[in-house]
Protein backbone atom coordinates (compact mmCIF):
# COMPACT_ATOMS: atom_id res chain seq x y z
CA UNK A 1 0.00 0.00 0.00
CA UNK A 2 1.32 3.41 -0.89
CA UNK A 3 1.19 6.45 1.34
CA UNK A 4 -1.49 7.96 -0.91
CA UNK A 5 -3.60 4.78 -0.58
CA UNK A 6 -3.18 4.89 3.19
CA UNK A 7 -4.30 8.53 3.33
CA UNK A 8 -7.43 7.65 1.33
CA UNK A 9 -8.21 4.79 3.74
CA UNK A 10 -7.58 7.05 6.75
CA UNK A 11 -10.00 9.63 5.37
CA UNK A 12 -12.83 7.11 5.84
CA UNK A 13 -11.92 6.42 9.47
CA UNK A 14 -13.86 8.19 12.18
CA UNK A 15 -13.78 8.05 15.98
CA UNK A 16 -16.00 4.95 16.22
CA UNK A 17 -14.48 1.73 17.50
CA UNK A 18 -15.80 -0.12 14.47
CA UNK A 19 -13.94 2.03 11.93
CA UNK A 20 -10.77 2.26 14.02
CA UNK A 21 -10.92 -1.48 14.67
CA UNK A 22 -11.19 -2.38 10.98
CA UNK A 23 -8.25 -0.19 10.08
CA UNK A 24 -6.25 -1.51 13.02
CA UNK A 25 -6.89 -5.09 11.88
CA UNK A 26 -5.39 -4.18 8.52
CA UNK A 27 -2.29 -2.77 10.25
CA UNK A 28 -1.98 -5.82 12.53
CA UNK A 29 -2.02 -8.04 9.43
CA UNK A 30 0.34 -5.69 7.58
CA UNK A 31 2.81 -4.31 10.18
CA UNK A 32 4.86 -2.65 7.46
CA UNK A 33 2.16 0.03 7.50
CA UNK A 34 3.39 1.31 10.89
CA UNK A 35 6.19 3.48 9.43
CA UNK A 36 3.74 4.93 6.89
CA UNK A 37 1.22 5.65 9.65
CA UNK A 38 3.91 7.39 11.70
CA UNK A 39 5.04 9.38 8.67
CA UNK A 40 1.49 10.60 8.04
CA UNK A 41 0.99 11.24 11.75
CA UNK A 42 4.06 13.41 12.15
CA UNK A 43 4.20 15.30 8.85
CA UNK A 44 0.95 17.25 9.14
CA UNK A 45 -1.14 18.65 11.92
CA UNK A 46 -4.53 17.94 10.40
CA UNK A 47 -7.46 15.54 10.64
CA UNK A 48 -5.64 12.87 8.61
CA UNK A 49 -2.62 12.95 10.92
CA UNK A 50 -5.00 12.68 13.89
CA UNK A 51 -6.55 9.58 12.32
CA UNK A 52 -3.13 8.05 11.67
CA UNK A 53 -2.35 8.54 15.37
CA UNK A 54 -5.70 7.02 16.42
CA UNK A 55 -5.05 3.92 14.32
CA UNK A 56 -1.50 3.59 15.58
CA UNK A 57 -2.73 3.84 19.18
CA UNK A 58 -5.51 1.32 18.58
CA UNK A 59 -2.97 -1.07 17.04
CA UNK A 60 -0.32 -0.55 19.74
CA UNK A 61 -2.89 -1.32 22.45
CA UNK A 62 -3.15 -4.77 20.91
CA UNK A 63 0.55 -5.29 20.17
CA UNK A 64 3.05 -2.82 21.62
CA UNK A 65 5.97 -4.64 19.99
CA UNK A 66 4.94 -3.25 16.59
CA UNK A 67 6.12 0.18 17.75
CA UNK A 68 9.54 -0.99 18.95
CA UNK A 69 11.36 -0.97 15.57
CA UNK A 70 10.19 2.62 15.09
CA UNK A 71 11.12 4.12 18.46
CA UNK A 72 13.57 6.61 17.00
CA UNK A 73 10.97 8.09 14.65
CA UNK A 74 8.26 7.94 17.32
CA UNK A 75 10.25 9.59 20.11
CA UNK A 76 11.98 12.19 17.90
CA UNK A 77 8.66 13.52 16.67
CA UNK A 78 6.53 13.59 19.81
CA UNK A 79 6.77 17.37 20.03
CA UNK A 80 5.41 17.81 16.48
CA UNK A 81 1.91 16.85 17.56
CA UNK A 82 0.09 20.00 18.67
CA UNK A 83 -3.58 19.20 18.11
CA UNK A 84 -5.43 17.84 21.16
CA UNK A 85 -6.98 15.08 19.04
CA UNK A 86 -3.45 13.80 18.40
CA UNK A 87 -1.82 14.53 21.75
CA UNK A 88 -4.15 12.30 23.79
CA UNK A 89 -3.47 9.10 21.79
CA UNK A 90 0.25 9.89 21.52
CA UNK A 91 0.42 10.29 25.31
CA UNK A 92 -1.53 7.03 25.70
CA UNK A 93 0.96 5.23 23.43
CA UNK A 94 3.80 6.53 25.60
CA UNK A 95 2.01 5.18 28.66
CA UNK A 96 1.42 1.77 27.04
CA UNK A 97 5.07 1.62 25.99
CA UNK A 98 6.39 2.55 29.44
CA UNK A 99 4.00 0.23 31.29
CA UNK A 100 5.39 -2.58 29.16
CA UNK A 101 8.97 -1.42 29.71
CA UNK A 102 8.57 -1.18 33.49
CA UNK A 103 6.53 -4.37 33.88
CA UNK A 104 7.97 -7.14 36.03
CA UNK A 105 7.85 -9.52 33.06
CA UNK A 106 10.71 -9.84 30.62
CA UNK A 107 9.51 -7.88 27.59
CA UNK A 108 10.97 -6.92 24.24
CA UNK A 109 10.58 -3.27 25.25
CA UNK A 110 13.33 -3.69 27.84
CA UNK A 111 15.79 -4.51 25.06
CA UNK A 112 14.51 -2.02 22.48
CA UNK A 113 14.10 1.16 24.54
CA UNK A 114 17.34 3.06 24.94
CA UNK A 115 18.31 5.92 27.22
CA UNK A 116 17.78 8.48 24.44
CA UNK A 117 14.19 7.25 23.98
CA UNK A 118 13.52 7.60 27.70
CA UNK A 119 14.89 11.16 27.69
CA UNK A 120 12.69 12.14 24.76
CA UNK A 121 9.70 10.56 26.51
CA UNK A 122 10.20 12.47 29.76
CA UNK A 123 10.71 15.72 27.87
CA UNK A 124 7.43 15.28 25.98
CA UNK A 125 5.58 14.17 29.12
CA UNK A 126 6.67 17.23 31.10
CA UNK A 127 5.57 19.41 28.16
CA UNK A 128 2.13 17.79 28.17
CA UNK A 129 1.82 17.98 31.94
CA UNK A 130 2.79 21.65 32.17
CA UNK A 131 1.17 22.81 28.92
CA UNK A 132 -2.39 23.96 28.35
CA UNK A 133 -3.79 20.56 27.47
CA UNK A 134 -6.85 18.51 28.33
CA UNK A 135 -6.73 16.26 31.38
CA UNK A 136 -6.26 12.97 29.48
CA UNK A 137 -2.74 13.67 28.16
CA UNK A 138 -1.82 15.14 31.54
CA UNK A 139 -2.99 11.96 33.27
CA UNK A 140 -1.02 9.76 30.86
CA UNK A 141 2.00 12.02 31.35
CA UNK A 142 1.74 11.68 35.15
CA UNK A 143 1.87 7.89 34.91
CA UNK A 144 4.75 8.01 32.43
CA UNK A 145 6.75 10.42 34.57
CA UNK A 146 6.13 8.38 37.70
CA UNK A 147 7.50 5.30 35.91
CA UNK A 148 10.46 7.20 34.44
CA UNK A 149 11.22 8.52 37.93
CA UNK A 150 12.05 4.97 38.95
CA UNK A 151 15.20 5.34 36.84
CA UNK A 152 15.72 9.10 37.03
CA UNK A 153 15.38 10.21 40.66
CA UNK A 154 15.09 13.91 39.85
CA UNK A 155 11.86 13.28 37.90
CA UNK A 156 9.92 12.36 41.03
CA UNK A 157 11.01 15.61 42.71
CA UNK A 158 9.94 17.70 39.70
CA UNK A 159 6.74 15.74 39.21
CA UNK A 160 5.76 16.17 42.84
CA UNK A 161 6.40 19.91 42.62
CA UNK A 162 4.32 20.33 39.44
CA UNK A 163 1.43 18.24 40.78
CA UNK A 164 1.33 20.12 44.08
CA UNK A 165 1.46 23.51 42.32
CA UNK A 166 -1.36 22.67 39.90
CA UNK A 167 -3.53 20.57 42.20
CA UNK A 168 -5.82 23.36 43.41
CA UNK A 169 -6.74 24.44 39.88
CA UNK A 170 -7.00 20.93 38.42
CA UNK A 171 -10.21 19.19 37.40
CA UNK A 172 -11.59 16.31 39.46
CA UNK A 173 -9.94 13.82 37.09
CA UNK A 174 -6.61 15.66 37.32
CA UNK A 175 -6.79 15.67 41.12
CA UNK A 176 -7.66 11.97 41.27
CA UNK A 177 -4.68 10.96 39.12
CA UNK A 178 -2.40 13.41 40.92
CA UNK A 179 -3.38 11.94 44.33
CA UNK A 180 -2.69 8.43 43.04
CA UNK A 181 0.74 9.40 41.68
CA UNK A 182 1.70 11.49 44.71
CA UNK A 183 0.87 8.57 47.01
CA UNK A 184 3.38 6.40 45.09
CA UNK A 185 6.19 8.97 45.11
CA UNK A 186 8.54 8.52 48.03
CA UNK A 187 10.31 11.88 48.07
Amino acid sequence: MTKADLIIKLDYVNHTREKRGKMSELVLMTPELIPLLLEVAFENNNHISDKAIWITEYTIKQNVTLLLPHLNIFTKNLNKITREKGIRPIAKMCEILLLDYYSKKETLSKKAIKNIHLKRLYTACFDWLIGAHNVAPKAHAMTCLYLLGLDYEWIHNELKLVLEQNYANGSAAYKARARMVLAKIKV
